[in-house]
């Protein structure tokens, strides 16, 4: 691909590294900036840099948050006493869309994948465990997708606190194998919150 300018050229090699972004739709979208009015560029670059220099998360969740513990945290009509382990900020929007679930969130930022490298040393399973040793905590929900690495990072941290004595449960399998939170519909997600089912159980499959 020719370009008739550096700064176009920077411009869609930037944009092109976001996932699902190719060379060709990154420069449709530059060039659909360059046509808007420079103060609304200017609000979106604004926006980007805020978002990335200024975002936190959550001391106690882990999730993404303007402020040191976020909302779901400091909601005092949550039930503390469940805790509903996720992947990451996509699935607590996802279930929180559902309005069929009322306790807390810890969100672990990713699934052990010894392919990738990740290994639990690099997620917040440590901060979970000491949440569970405070013995506050009377369930932990598992809603990891239901992948090889997903099953894997559920069972490592059964492993962990299956001493502690509390109940632990996993989202009915209304889910279907290998598919992504994010993408289920609000009714199947629902329902598999609030028919979840012993972890137990689910290791007998």
């Amino acid at each position: 691909m020719n370009f008739s300018s550096k700064l176009l050229e920077n411009a869609v090699n930037e944009i092109s590294q976001l996932p699902g972004i190719g060379k060709r739709t990154a420069l449709r979208l530059v060039l659909h900036l360059l046509k808007r009015p420079k103060e609304q560029t200017h609000f979106l670059a604004k926006s980007l840099i805020g978002l990335v220099d200024d975002i936190k998360l959550c001391k106690k969740c882990h999730n993404i948050s303007d402020v040191e513990l976020c909302e779901i945290c400091t909601n005092h009509n949550r039930n503390e006493e469940i805790v509903c382990v996720v992947e990451d900020v996509r699935d607590v929007m996802a279930i929180e869309s559902t309005a069929q679930y009322k306790g807390l969130y810890h969100v672990l930022g990713g699934k052990i994948s010894p392919i990738e490298g990740i290994g639990p040393q690099n997620l917040t399973i440590d901060s979970l465990i000491e949440k569970i040793k405070s013995g506050d905590i009377k369930e932990v929900i598992f809603a990891l997708s239901s992948t090889m690495e997903g099953d894997t990072t559920n069972f490592y941290i059964f492993k962990q606190i299956e001493r502690y004595e509390i109940k632990t449960s996993t989202i009915a399998r209304g889910i279907s194998v290998g598919d992504e939170l994010e993408y289920a519909d609000e009714v199947t997600l629902g329902r598999s919150i609030v028919n979840r089912i012993p972890f137990e159980n689910s290791l007998q499959r």
